[in-house]
């Protein structure tokens, strides 16, 4: 006898210590507890497709639709976890509204878990990420709420106010949960009647939801209880049963039992409590639903114990050792669990390839872009060099520029000493004084504008007038002069380049003028044509051959000197200020004699 009790002890403990885990998990067999397998089983494989494809907005949805799935089912700690696998998935996707759901709904298993210093925390979070005002409002209350958990009677007010804005919002699911917390914080304040109240139009708002129903009539049934209203509270859970019944809702028939039992039990009708407990543990091994036997059992025999009634005991022993392997064989929760855990299995493998993929492609961008930085370095680097280079050339040219048009000084220095000389050894020290009045003034003008590469027209006329009136002052039987200035060009406004007209006038003095035995002309004109400056110095001297049959070698290497200087200060000014400056050197046809220069500048108003 002995040896059959240890053994029977054994076994017995083996079923009434079995995992919490696996039990909390176990789905029973009728459609709608099967349903909710079903719905897990589903986001779960789900779940496992998104991770496999990598695929995070799919993935975030997977994990919400989960973790809702296993709120509905009671697993607060599993719907927890995926919470925040969810929130971590629409965070990196920057998904704001999505974040804001997620996270309240974080929240609210956090507060189902006890779990209060979390839950405010992430209602504070949700409501800071709202962007509706009412939804932001709605997050505080709650974390006032459960800041003001040891004061029942502050806490009304924010579930007053919740209920309101929610019912604004037609959030028929939270206007039922805001009812069933007022009805919570009632009974908290003692006040059982404004609790049924609270419990009765959360009724109305869970019509749609018929778990929701049959949990909130059993809380108002513990309230009758609590208020020693059994009549009350047994019909309310004969009503549930009837309504079980006729669904083919084992699963709440089972439980019906078992509460009817225990109201038996406080109304000391034990016989009836009996009868419901074995009703419920009779109908569990039937449906192959061990969670629920193995309650049903305990309370027997826990009331057997107490009564001394061994032989009771015994016989409930010996009936569910007896039926222990078809109960096993019969309940397929235990193998919807094993299933749903090797799909979980499968997610957890999933999750830490696509860690380590976020991993591989996180150092791939990283180096991604230290390379593209690093090229981006060098462009610039490269674009500073390039830049650097180009203002060294630019400088360069205008130093060569500058160079250019003083080279043209010397030699008309050069001349204009000799004529002082001349008239100092002819004893003509008027016109010496004159000549070197009219050169310093000369000198001085062209020193003042040497550095620049442009001058106003009326500066370099009134430059060149200087040049001619002291050449005619050495020269005055050779030749005259006339400038003339198209009228419609502004003098004062319009742009020439500096000294390109000067070496001109003194080739035509020099080289041509100078040699006629009658008195020749020079004209220098100034025209506007097409939007451009024509410049035209028009002499009637001896001509570029015979000129060139007159020239000693070294004026031929000097003049051959000068007209080159003249065309690189014109390629330089082309490249540096990007103007087309043009001219042109020719010959009068016989009968006529002489030559004509024609310099082109495009009309440059400002500088």
């Amino acid at each position: 006898m002995k040896r059959h009790w240890l053994i029977s002890f054994s076994v017995l403990c083996v079923v009434l210590l079995f995992p919490q885990r696996t039990i909390a998990q176990a789905m029973p067999v009728q459609k709608a507890e099967k349903s909710k397998q079903v719905k897990i089983s589903k986001a779960a494989e789900d779940l496992s497709v998104s991770l496999n494809e990598n695929d995070e907005s799919k993935i975030a949805l997977n994990y919400e639709r989960l973790a809702n799935e296993f709120l509905n089912n009671g697993d607060n700690a599993k719907a927890e976890d995926y919470f925040k696998k969810a929130l971590n998935s629409y965070t990196k996707l920057k998904l704001t509204d999505d974040k804001t759901r997620v996270t309240r709904s974080l929240a609210k298993v956090q507060e189902n878990q006890k779990n209060f210093g979390s839950a405010i925390k992430n209602y504070e979070v949700a409501g800071a990420l709202a962007k509706d005002v009412s939804e932001e409002k709605i997050n505080l209350n709650d974390a006032n709420r459960l800041r003001s958990k040891a004061n029942p009677a502050s806490q009304t007010n924010y579930v007053d106010s919740n209920i309101e804005l929610l019912k604004k919002e037609n959030k028929s699911q939270e206007v039922t949960e805001a009812y069933v917390q007022k009805a919570q914080n009632s009974l908290d304040l003692n006040d059982k009647k404004v609790a049924i109240e609270s419990y009765k139009k959360a009724l109305v708002y869970a019509k749609d939801k018929p778990e929701s129903v049959i949990k909130i009539k059993n809380e108002i049934a513990k309230v009758y209880a609590g208020d020693n209203q059994f009549d009350k509270a047994v019909s309310i859970n004969e009503k549930l049963l009837a309504e079980a019944k006729t669904n083919n809702d084992y699963t709440t028939e089972i439980k019906q039992l078992q509460s009817l039992a225990s109201l038996y039990f406080e109304k000391a009708e034990p016989e009836k409590a009996i009868l419901s407990l074995k009703e419920a543990y009779n109908l569990s091994f039937q449906k192959g639903n061990s969670a629920e036997a193995k309650k049903s059992l305990s309370s027997l025999i826990k009331y057997y114990k107490t009564k001394g009634e061994d032989k009771e005991s015994m016989a409930l022993y010996e009936q569910f050792f007896e039926n222990f392997e078809k109960l096993i064989h019969s309940d397929t929760t235990l193998i919807d669990a094993k299933t749903f855990q090797i799909t979980e299995d499968k997610i957890r493998q999933l999750e830490k390839e696509k860690t380590l993929k976020d991993e591989l492609i996180t150092k791939k961008n990283t180096f991604n872009y230290f390379l593209l930085g690093s090229i981006l370095l060098l462009l610039l680097l490269f674009g500073f060099i390039v830049k650097a280079l180009y203002a060294i050339k630019t400088k360069n040219k205008e130093i060569a520029l500058q160079s250019l048009r003083r080279e043209m000084n010397p030699h008309f220095i050069f001349n204009s000493l000799n004529s002082v000389n001349q008239f100092i050894s002819e004893n003509k020290e008027l016109e010496a004084n004159k000549y070197l009045t009219s050169y310093s003034n000369l000198m001085r003008d062209m020193m003042e504008n040497s550095n620049k590469d442009f001058i106003s027209l009326d500066k370099e006329v009134e430059q060149l007038k200087k040049y001619l009136d002291l050449e005619h002052l050495r020269f005055q039987d050779k030749f005259d002069f006339t400038i003339t200035v198209d009228e419609h060009l502004d003098a004062e406004s319009v742009f020439i380049p500096n000294m390109i007209i000067q070496p001109h006038l003194e080739n035509a003095i020099w080289h041509g003028l100078r040699y006629l035995d009658k008195k020749g002309f020079l004209q220098l004109k100034f025209e506007l044509i097409d939007r451009k400056v024509v410049v035209i110095i028009d002499d009637n001297g001896i001509g570029l051959a015979k000129s060139q049959e007159l020239k000693t070698s070294n004026q031929k290497a000097h003049e051959s000197r000068g007209l080159s200087n003249t065309k690189e200060r014109i390629g330089l000014l082309n490249e540096l200020y990007k103007k087309n400056i043009a001219f042109e050197i020719k010959e009068k046809a016989s009968p006529e004699s002489g030559t004509i220069v024609e310099i082109v500048f495009p009309l440059i108003e400002a500088i």
